[in-house]
């Protein structure tokens, strides 16, 4: 896998932090955001990512915009990519698998960061974002894949 380990170097701002799960023989109920918790930003809004099993859903970044991604469904790989002109981890990649049941945690996009991920596993996966702005496409960048072969350094895997 290319990239920094999740645990060894996160990028700067980037914070991941395990998520409950209560579950019995019926099923699970999966904590993901409380307005309590210390590292919540505010609500703008929620979505959901579907990721089919090989797709790959890369570059995007968002300029002001905080993300609180969850996978309650499958597991994903996430990857940051920090160009931000002032952090102390400028050029430095991170990369997170999270998912069910084992890597089930939230992890914080703070803005300014380039982000994509994959479904990884066996089957699709289902990305949460509860982002703490309603989506304005003002404030979000793309870059294709193709574009991005040479300016950021993780090659997606065949």
């Amino acid at each position: 896998m290319d990239g920094m380990n999740a645990m060894d170097a996160p990028l700067a701002g980037v914070a991941m932090h395990p998520l409950r799960q209560i579950a019995d023989r019926r099923g699970a109920v999966l904590h993901m955001l409380r307005a309590d918790a210390p590292w919540f930003s505010g609500f703008g809004e929620v979505y959901f990512s579907e990721v089919a099993l090989g797709a790959i859903k890369a570059w995007k970044r968002h300029l002001r915009m905080t993300q609180y991604f969850a996978v309650p469904v499958g597991r994903i790989r996430l990857v940051l990519w920090d160009d931000r002109p002032d952090s102390t981890t400028r050029g430095a990649t991170q990369v997170i698998e999270l998912g069910r049941p084992e890597s089930y945690m939230l992890v914080i996009v703070p803005p300014r960061l380039w982000y994509g991920f994959t479904a990884i596993g066996s089957g699709p996966a289902l990305l949460s974002n509860c982002a703490n702005m309603a989506h304005d496409p003002a404030e979000s960048e793309r870059m294709e894949l193709h574009e991005a072969a040479d300016r950021i350094p993780y090659r997606w895997e065949a």
